[in-house]
């Protein structure tokens, strides 16, 4: 495919490349949700997986595609948020060595979770020039080999192994929803969900605050995102020409929602489920909380990206 997508034979490649080292994660139902919404949610609980993301999927395909002779080099990044932690976790399994570019400004439990899993912090300043920078720096210095966080053909195909779990475990769905940041995971669903149920409708949500890839898709060309503003700080990123070349293909719709919906999603699914999500994660249940009309279908599959979320700030607790 265009821009060196993954097909199913990749994806499930990837599924079996990192079966050893992932938890496959469960699927879960709640009446009272399915109350509220009116249909039947199967909720892909990949705040479950380790380091509490569905992006230890992507970063375990990567490093272990890797060859002996590259891989001895050790692999780098730059990140802020769940993939430096994954890749740091996937370079530690394999026994290599990880650097991980994040900014001065990240949260010092973000920090401190990628130092927990080994990997060597090189501190840059909070732009993406600083970081693409100092990231060239470290690879030129350690010969490391660079995994993206999204546009990288094996971390979409790692990710679209989290959907090919939810069919198998909840069966012939109407429709699955996604949240959608630099499109590594959207793509990934939407290339395996074509393959395996094309009958099946691949949807996103994304935050109003952070809508670039709802207008990509309406305008029908990349928009990169600008100034977003949102709690959900994993969703702050814009597509690549490759993850949307995977979305304008196979995704029909993305429906954005208001922050104050994905708060009322987030405590929904903490005290009904008994679940710790991230904001980012729940803005598929949000997205039928708001925008019913907008989700059709009465099975509908709903992947729940991640659970890293500082307990001592929850968005509906004053600022400290």
């Amino acid at each position: 495919m265009n821009h060196d997508l993954p097909d199913l034979a990749a994806i499930r490649e990837a599924h079996a490349r990192i079966r050893p080292y992932i938890h496959r994660t469960p699927v879960l139902t709640c009446r009272t949700l399915d109350r509220l919404v009116d249909a039947e949610l199967f909720f892909k609980c990949e705040n479950l997986q380790r380091v509490g993301a569905f992006k230890y999927r992507g970063a375990t395909n990567a490093v272990q595609s890797l060859d002996d002779e590259s891989a001895r080099r050790g692999v780098a990044t730059h990140s802020s948020g769940n993939h430096a932690q994954a890749l740091a976790l996937a370079a530690r399994t394999r026994g290599i060595p990880a650097y991980v570019v994040m900014p001065r400004t990240a949260p010092l439990v973000k920090k401190a979770a990628v130092a927990g899993y080994g990997a060597e912090i090189v501190p840059c300043e909070p732009t993406l020039q600083a970081r693409e920078r100092t990231l060239a720096e470290v690879v030129a210095r350690t010969g490391a080999h660079f995994v993206h966080p999204y546009d990288d053909p094996r971390v979409i195909a790692g990710q679209g192994t989290a959907v090919v779990e939810l069919l198998e475990d909840a069966g012939a769905l109407d429709a699955v929803i996604t949240p959608v940041g630099g499109g590594g995971l959207l793509s990934g669903t939407a290339l395996a969900v074509a393959a395996l149920a094309p009958a099946t409708r691949v949807l996103a949500a994304e935050p109003a605050g952070a809508d670039d890839a709802a207008r990509s898709l309406a305008a029908g060309r990349l928009i990169p995102s600008c100034e977003p503003h949102t709690i959900c700080d994993g969703l702050l990123t814009s597509l690549s020409e490759r993850t949307f070349t995977a979305i304008r293909a196979h995704v029909s719709t993305i429906v954005t929602v208001s922050d104050d919906a994905v708060r009322e999603a987030m405590r929904l699914v903490m005290e009904r489920m008994k679940l710790v999500v991230e904001p980012s994660a729940v803005v598929g249940l949000a997205a039928l909380l708001e925008k019913r009309q907008e989700v059709p279908g009465r099975r509908i599959g709903i992947v729940i990206s991640g659970g890293n979320v500082d307990l001592g700030q929850l968005p509906w607790q004053p600022a400290r």
